[in-house]
């Protein structure tokens, strides 16, 4: 079985402190609680758990200097990251200090075999990705279909993409609705995500809507003022853009968003 960066896991570096380590794994393991995944399904709530596991059995290795000055040479050895002087002096002086030096008869870290750092991580990162961008949207077109009103499309670059249906008389005034899951939720991907939405139809007649979610977000003053730059860029196009964050169904919401997506944000973080 391989050996897991756990330094990757936690997205630290390899001399992070422990404060640092502590910091981390609150954040991290706060987006798996329970609470935040039970209304995802089971298959996400499935994989929440497991990450939290894996998170947990990190910062238990990590935060204890022996365990972790133990990790660092199995690490080292397996072909994965080499510790870095400072982190493993510093455990090994906290870890000797407690009394706690290891025997010359204790039996040595076992040799194993693993994928390359970067390789494994991307790996893991892109399943996990893949579980939540299914789950995300899963959740999203149930609360549409009890909404009603609309036509699933396509457009490239977004997972989701939705017309409103044309009634009987006069013009829907609904606006178009776009959905996209990305990993880190930034001002790039904020970016990105408006210079697509422009290109689907006429913009400056049809109102576009756009929901970005993810687990992973920016500051809400460093999304909002990136909004607000699109917006200047491009005064003339109907097009309101909603970062949620899809764990808990949080959205930054502006005070203009169409009453369309308060209706579905209002489902979505209640289940119905």
């Amino acid at each position: 079985m391989g050996l897991k960066d756990y330094y990757q896991l936690l997205e630290i570096a390899r001399d992070a402190p422990a404060e640092d380590v502590k910091r981390s794994f609150r954040a991290q393991i706060a987006r798996y609680h329970p609470d935040k995944v039970q209304h995802l399904g089971r298959e996400f709530q499935s994989m929440a758990a497991d990450r939290a596991a894996e998170l947990t059995e990190a910062y238990r290795i990590l935060s204890d200097a022996g365990r972790r000055a133990e990790y660092d040479g199995a690490l080292a050895e397996s072909g994965g990251a080499t510790p870095s002087p400072g982190a493993a002096e510093a455990a090994t002086a906290q870890h000797q200090s407690a009394g706690e030096t290891r025997t010359a008869s204790a039996p040595p870290p076992p040799a194993v075999d693993i994928l390359p750092r970067s390789a494994q991580f991307k790996e893991e990162r892109a399943t996990r990705d893949e579980y939540v961008r299914r789950a995300m949207l899963g959740r999203l077109r149930q609360a549409l279909a009890a909404v009603g009103g609309y036509d699933e499309s396509q457009l490239r670059g977004f997972d989701l993409a939705l017309v409103p249906k044309k009634p009987l008389f006069g013009k829907s005034k609904n606006p178009k609705l776009l959905g996209r899951f990305v990993s880190e939720l930034n001002r790039e991907a904020v970016a990105d995500a408006w210079l697509q939405a422009l290109k689907w139809g006429d913009t400056k007649t049809d109102e576009v809507c756009v929901f970005l979610m993810g687990t992973v977000l920016a500051s809400a003053g460093e999304l909002a003022g990136e909004i607000a730059d699109q917006r200047r860029k491009s005064r003339a196009a109907k097009v309101t853009l909603i970062p949620v964050d899809a764990s808990i169904w949080q959205a930054h919401m502006p005070l203009d968003a169409p009453a369309i997506a308060k209706t579905l944000l209002a489902r979505l973080k209640s289940g119905t």
